[in-house]
């Protein structure tokens, strides 16, 4: 099948998608700190557009695993690299560290993917949890996962350490997938998301995110919530999706705020505990409230 390629529009952003800087020092102390502790987040490293408002609330999500993906999914602003450094032994620890500082009783931990490890970085996403833990009594832990090439012994390793929540994210819809993720595709996904719910029997509540603006049907994005809900997902996140640069993904629309709140009120409908659903929404924004209403 030949890969799909769609046109690039040159599209006025809408008043909604205005981003607010917010004044206060609190983002530099969290830059600052990040770089003394040479963390990464998927804040920076993706070009959130929350990073003002996450910093400014002394917040971030944690990117392990070093700050180069093996793979090079074409909406993704992580740089790319076949052959990255190995994982530093000494990371988890230090995000334990940074987040004490920030005084962090929810903590979000996503990585880039690591197909050349042979655990895929599970090992490393536990020992990440159980520094939290041990550092920070009642600390609250999200993991944002790679696909772990779907083998259930890897996923276990991680819902062993017993986090908080168990997030992997779908990031399109099915139609769509194939041309715009690398390696990973949508049925695998649902595969990861599925072995994480039985493993987890409920004690772990699982997440997904999708972005929208990317070429999908209305009808596409609520098939792809039905899929998720019979995977076990009981959290969902749908947020607008922005390209990182004219090299990437061409946006192809702008979804209005109102069309989220259908998509909201479709997703609790089928079944979701929690469902984040607007322009400005990204799997970890907002992630404890989230996680608090599960």
């Amino acid at each position: 099948m030949s890969e799909l390629v769609l046109p690039r529009k040159k599209l006025a952003r809408p008043d909604w998608l205005r981003i607010r800087v917010q004044p206060g020092d609190e983002r530099e102390k969290v830059r600052a700190l990040m770089t003394r502790l040479k963390l990464h987040t998927v804040c920076a490293s993706a070009q959130c557009p929350n990073l003002c408002e996450c910093f400014h609330h002394s917040t971030a999500t944690y990117l392990i695993l070093g700050s180069e993906c093996t793979r090079d999914c074409k909406f993704c602003a992580v740089p790319h690299n076949s052959h990255p450094a190995p994982p530093d032994p000494g990371e988890p620890e230090r995000v334990a560290e940074a987040s004490a500082e920030l005084g962090l009783k929810f903590v979000v931990v996503t990585c880039v993917t690591r197909d050349d490890l042979p655990d895929g970085g599970a090992g490393h996403f536990a020992a990440t949890i159980k520094a939290l833990k041990k550092r920070i009594p009642n600390v609250k832990v999200e993991v944002l996962t790679s696909d772990l090439h779907a083998k259930e012994e890897l996923i276990k390793i991680v819902l062993d350490a017993e986090p908080t929540v168990f997030n992997h994210n779908i990031e399109t819809v099915e139609r769509l997938s194939a041309s715009i993720r690398s390696v990973a595709t949508y049925r695998k996904t649902l595969e990861v998301l599925s072995i994480a719910s039985r493993l987890s029997a409920g004690k772990i509540p699982v997440k997904s995110g999708l972005m929208v603006g990317l070429g999908e049907t209305d009808e596409e994005v609520e098939a792809t919530l039905r899929d998720l809900r019979a995977a076990g997902v009981s959290i969902v996140t749908i947020g607008q999706y922005l390209p990182p640069s004219d090299t990437h993904w061409p946006l192809q629309r702008y979804v209005t705020p109102e069309k989220f709140a259908e998509w909201a009120e479709y997703a609790k409908k089928l079944g979701f505990e929690q469902v984040a659903s607007a322009p400005l929404v990204r799997s970890s924004y907002r992630a404890g409230e989230l996680a608090g209403g599960c």
